[in-house]
Parts: structure tokens; C-alpha cells; sequence
């Protein structure tokens, strides 16, 4: 288990300490939500040793993924406005889902991180985006499967898979989460589809070949 992976190791583009986010985030989220924010950070740095990545960008990214999931609507859509940021009508329906873009936008305006991985990867953490980078996958995958999130046999199994394939994990999570939204008849943001679509056709060709057999194709 990764503990606390940052201390003692900050990037010279992640001028904040680790001690400054916790305690701005101890005034803006729920204590179960900082519970989440850190298992986040933990799982992501344990993506990143096994998939060779930079352990601490990716715990950086964990860390700061969330920083506006409190927001209220307006003022998401005011941030992002004033940004200009691309709204679709589904953000405009539910601004909720412009968090993660937000929280980008507060990690470089609230604690100067310029990093353009992390940023990318706190902006891509909700709806992805097709061809995200690795990073970005990992804090994707972590937001959705941290152990917070549940102990199922089906999570346990997206789980391995993200230990083998992040882009399999990616689509496979993206599947879960569209068939959540449809059952519950929420609208469903158009590039969580395209982040879908993408991540299957960068799969590994012998799942996609298995897909295909088993779809009759």
C-alpha cells in the first residue's frame, strides 16, 4: 500500500505542499469525501508503479481531482464561462459535471500548479477524453475503483484489468457508468461516449478480436 507518496517529493511545477491542499480541502469537502480524495491518491500512485508511470504526478492528480466537487452550479458554470471552457447543453442541464474541469482551474488559480499532465488529468478524471494519456487513464480509473467505491466481483475485475490494460479498464468503466446513467434516466454527456469509443479501438487486438467473435461481427 502507498502511503502518502508525495512527502518529500514535490515537482518544481507543484509549488503547494501536500499539508496546504489537505487542509483547504478539510474546508471545502465532507470529511467521507476527503476519505475518498485520499484512497484516490493511493490508488493512483499504485496504478502508476505498476504501469511505469510518474508516481508523483499521479498522486498530485489524486490529491487535487475534486477540489470544486462542492461547488455550487452557478458558480461551476461561471468558472468555466469565464474560462472558456467548452459548455455542451448537458453541462449547462447538470454543471455538476464541470467539476473536474473546474477543479483544474483551482488547482492552478488556489495553489499555482502549471503541470499540464496533472492538469489534465484532474480535468479528464469524470467524462475522460479520447486520447487521454496514461496519467490521465489512471485518475480516471482510480476515481471510479478505489476501495471506497465498493467490494463486488465486478469491480474487483475492472480492477485487475486496470492493473493489465488501462485503455480496456477505461472503456469497460465508461460501460458501467453509461448503463448506471441509463437506468437511472440521466442524460449522458456525449464525451463520455467518444472517451468510450476511443478507448475500445486502442484496446488490446485480442480482446477487440474476442469482442468481435462474440458479437458475431
Amino acid at each position: 500500500m502507498v502511503t502518502s507518496p508525495m512527502e518529500g517529493d514535490a515537482l518544481g511545477e507543484l509549488p503547494c505542499d501536500r499539508q496546504q491542499v489537505l487542509a483547504w480541502l478539510a474546508e471545502h469537502v465532507p470529511a467521507p469525501r476527503l476519505q475518498h480524495i485520499l484512497r484516490v491518491e493511493t490508488m493512483a500512485a499504485e496504478l502508476a508503479v505498476v504501469h511505469g508511470l510518474d508516481v508523483t504526478r499521479a498522486a498530485w492528480a489524486g490529491l487535487l481531482h475534486d477540489l470544486a466537487k462542492y461547488f455550487p452550479p452557478q458558480t461551476l458554470l461561471a468558472m468555466a464561462q469565464e474560462a472558456a471552457l467548452p459548455i455542451t447543453e448537458v453541462d449547462t442541464a447538470d454543471p455538476h459535471l464541470l467539476h473536474a474541469q473546474v477543479s483544474a482551474l483551482v488547482a492552478r488559480q488556489e495553489f499555482g500548479v502549471t503541470d499540464a499532465q496533472v492538469l489534465a488529468a484532474v480535468a479528464n478524471h469524470t467524462l475522460g477524453q479520447p486520447g487521454m494519456d496514461e496519467l490521465s487513464c489512471v485518475i480516471f480509473l482510480a476515481d471510479s475503483l478505489e476501495p471506497g467505491r465498493g467490494q463486488t466481483p465486478e469491480l474487483d475485475e475492472l480492477r485487475r484489468i486496470a492493473r493489465l490494460n488501462l485503455q480496456e479498464a477505461v472503456w469497460r468503466v465508461c460501460d458501467r457508468t453509461l448503463a448506471w446513467l441509463i437506468d437511472q434516466h440521466r442524460l449522458i454527456h456525449p464525451r463520455m461516449v467518444l472517451t468510450r469509443n476511443w478507448a475500445m479501438q486502442v484496446a488490446p487486438p485480442s480482446r477487440k478480436k474476442r469482442m468481435a467473435i462474440k458479437t458475431g461481427a
